[in-house]
């Protein structure tokens, strides 16, 4: 699984990207075919509370699935968006399943 990681508006730092790194790697024990991982983190309104914007989107045979979460960290809004991916990706696998 390939993860890419791209930061507009600021500087990640290293610590934020293992974060990222480590969150979205579990959601390989979820739904184990995922090919790709792209993670934009982005800063909206610089000068507002909630202005932290993660965006994931994971690639996986057949489907794109797509989340975006607003937050006051960068840390808190990707666990917002790896907890709905798992669940998309948990209904992709029971579609999978009844075929």
């Amino acid at each position: 699984m390939e993860i890419k990681i791209q930061a507009i508006h600021f500087d990640a730092t290293d610590k934020l990207q293992a974060f990222i790194e480590k969150k979205t790697a579990k959601l390989e024990k979820t739904y184990e075919d995922i090919q790709a991982v792209e993670v934009v983190c982005k800063v909206v309104k610089p000068a507002t509370a909630q202005n932290k914007e993660v965006s994931i989107t994971v690639n996986v045979p057949g489907n794109r699935v797509f989340v975006e979460k607003v937050s006051d960290t960068f840390e808190e809004a990707t666990d917002l968006c790896v907890d709905s991916l798992k669940v998309q990706l948990q209904k992709i696998k029971e579609k999978m399943r009844n075929r």
